[in-house]
């Protein structure tokens, strides 16, 4: 266990050597997993999100280009110990130069383990393309099969396009092809034992995630949330569930196998029992700012340090003392938490 006494004064910044150590904060955690947001735009509005209407985007003179993304990334694998790096958005398949990204962090020596967070909208016709550019896998999110339910929760008829896009995600063999699931009181909680029937149907691995306070409208509240425990007892109705014996690590989910596997359900209750401890993540916004944490109020800039001229080696250094406040946990339990000023469309999942 980790104490006060053994953390160093978090008013005093250790001297840095440039090029020296990875990404550690001050209780010892180590980021080796690294979410990059491609754009705040998304072509759904769901609810937990964003408002229907949508959202101020980034002016596109704000947002990184390809190439500092590439740069940025390139940095973390060689020289900051990134082992696994996710694209996220916003929605990244808006991301015109995504392939030629994504063939940038697969080249890279050590390889990164690359994976893509998507609604799927599209994906039917690019994932080939991502295949090619050596893209891994693919996480899809989906919280209902029903079309109705669908538009009422996004805004917009795509349900079969999002549908489409998970079968080109297998055919392609981004695989395991993951599908994310939030459920919400009154409008989609009844469709987790479907949710789950489809998935293990088609051979895709579904984990639920309890919502966060990450809406644009910050109209969250934890009481109206789904949480793990009603989620597992919904699901446990209608399958036999036994906890995985595999080792968790810092893997967000918890595992079950479903009906004795060797088919897994997985549970992100990032709320009501959350796993900042474990946290192996550090965070790049569209724009260039890193984030240690989803709810985060802090930020720190390496966009205009990069166009200002910093090389590679300024840039690792201000990653690395970025990283040293990174909180012990995400607050949402104290009643002095505040949620973050942008919302997940514009931190990334």
């Amino acid at each position: 266990m980790t104490t006060s006494q053994s953390l160093p004064d978090p008013r005093v910044r250790p001297r840095l050597v440039a090029g020296a150590g990875g990404l550690v904060d001050r209780h010892g955690r180590v980021a080796t997993d690294l979410r990059v947001s491609l754009t705040d735009r998304c072509n759904l509005r769901c609810t937990y999100c964003m408002p229907p209407e949508g959202l101020q985007w980034l002016p596109k003179v704000e947002q990184l280009t390809d190439d500092e993304v590439a740069r940025l990334v390139r940095i973390g694998v060689e020289q900051l110990g990134i082992r696994e790096v996710r694209f996220t958005g916003g929605e990244p398949l808006l991301r015109p130069g995504l392939p030629g990204i994504v063939a940038a962090a697969t080249a890279l020596t050590p390889r990164p383990e690359v994976s893509l967070t998507t609604n799927a909208i599209g994906l039917s016709r690019m994932a080939p393309a991502l295949a090619a550019a050596g893209l891994d896998r693919i996480n899809v999110s989906l919280d209902t099969l029903d079309r109705e339910r669908f538009k009422q929760l996004t805004h917009r008829d795509r349900l079969d396009d999002v549908l489409a896009g998970l079968r080109a995600a297998q055919d392609a063999g981004l695989t395991p092809v993951k599908v994310n699931a939030v459920l919400l009181h009154g409008l989609n909680d009844v469709d987790a034992v479907p949710l789950l029937d489809f998935c293990l149907e088609h051979g895709y691995e579904l984990r639920f995630i309890e919502q966060m306070p990450l809406d644009a409208h910050h109209a969250w509240t934890r009481g109206r949330m789904v949480t793990a425990e009603d989620i597992l007892a919904r699901l446990a109705a209608a399958h036999t569930l036994t906890p995985d014996a595999e080792e968790r690590g810092s893997a967000p989910a918890e595992r079950w196998l479903v009906d004795g596997g060797p088919a897994t359900v997985g549970v992100i209750a990032s709320v009501t029992r959350s796993f900042c401890g474990a946290c192996d993540r550090t965070r790049l916004t569209a724009d260039g700012q890193v984030r240690n944490c989803l709810f985060a109020r802090e930020e720190s800039d390496l966009r205009t340090a990069m166009r200002a001229g910093a090389d590679d080696a300024e840039l690792a250094d201000r990653w690395r003392v970025a990283t040293l406040s990174k909180l012990p946990g995400h607050g949402i339990d104290d009643p002095s938490f505040l949620q973050p000023s942008r919302p997940m469309s514009a931190i990334g999942g």
